[in-house]
């Protein structure tokens, strides 16, 4: 199937892509690397008036450490930050995860911007960001704002950004001395979307779990924090037996999503199988 007819536009600013998109009367769709939108465009379950073109933006690509925290444009791709040295350095479980993402040509092309700004609730990079606590930067009419990533996924492909606002850059701080992370998923051996993923990131003091994050991807109309698993396992000993205890509460209070790829029962059940595979991974990590 083949798009509806559109406009296409290609700014040569941020601030002449907000103007667009504010003329638009939200019947446009920022396009970036591509990989998210097209196949909506080309199954017409999305037909905007318009594309806003902002591949070519300058000053939206790179990674830079600054004061110990991680600063990544929008536009930069996905295999960008899986190779990058920064990112490996300052946020393994971003690296991991980005290097998991589609196929060779998704990562080449595909955004980190363009990820998040989708919301899709099978993607990779929510689960990963809200597990990193990251800061989400956007800018539209009203200048730059931050969205904290808690506040930034709403619903099935619906994000806080508001319809003329673009996403610039996202800030990940610096991780605590020690940490263990890993990303883990069951994915679509087709898509590579993931049936469910789990980002853990782990703080080990002694031999307890000091502080624990856990971020769950695939399974609910959004990827969300299993703040059930990180308050089971806060202040536990860092074992097996804990982690299996904790890791029962990783579907608890979610709506999980049903499809032919995966029932609710299923979906649920790979939360707390995941999430249990991902903190015993981020332990061991921490230990070493």
């Amino acid at each position: 199937m083949f798009p509806a007819a559109f406009e296409y536009h290609r700014p040569t600013s941020v601030q002449e892509a907000v103007a667009l998109l504010e003329q638009s009367g939200g019947d446009a769709k920022v396009l970036a690397g591509g990989h998210s939108l097209l196949p909506l465009l080309k199954l017409r379950l999305a037909e905007p008036a318009a594309l806003i073109d902002i591949g070519r933006l300058p000053g939206m690509t790179g990674i830079q450490n600054q004061g110990g925290e991680l600063v990544i444009g929008s536009l930069t791709t996905h295999a960008t930050v899986a190779t990058s040295d920064a990112v490996k350095q300052a946020a393994p479980l971003l690296a991991e995860a980005a290097n998991v993402i589609g196929d060779q040509q998704v990562r080449n092309r595909g955004t980190i911007g363009g990820s998040l700004a989708h919301a899709d609730p099978a993607g990779d990079l929510p689960a990963v960001i809200l597990a990193l606590e990251a800061q989400i930067k956007a800018v539209g009419p009203n200048g730059e704002r931050t969205i904290a990533a808690n506040d930034f996924f709403v619903d099935m492909l619906t994000s806080a950004l508001g319809e003329s606002e673009i996403l610039t850059e996202i800030r990940i701080p610096a991780l605590p001395s020690g940490a263990g992370t890993a990303y883990l998923k069951m994915d679509h051996p087709a898509s590579h979307y993931a049936l469910c993923g789990v980002a853990a990131i782990v703080q080990l003091s002694g031999g307890n779990v000091q502080d624990v994050r856990v971020a769950v991807t695939g399974v609910g109309p959004k990827a969300y924090r299993a703040t059930g698993v990180e308050d089971a396992l806060r202040g536990q000993a860092a074992n097996e037996s804990s982690v299996e205890q904790a890791a029962q509460h990783a579907a608890d209070g979610i709506d999980a999503l049903g499809d032919i790829h995966a029932s609710t029962e299923y979906r649920s059940h790979l939360a707390r199988v995941f999430a249990k595979r991902a903190l015993n991974e981020a332990i061991a990590r921490a230990r070493a």
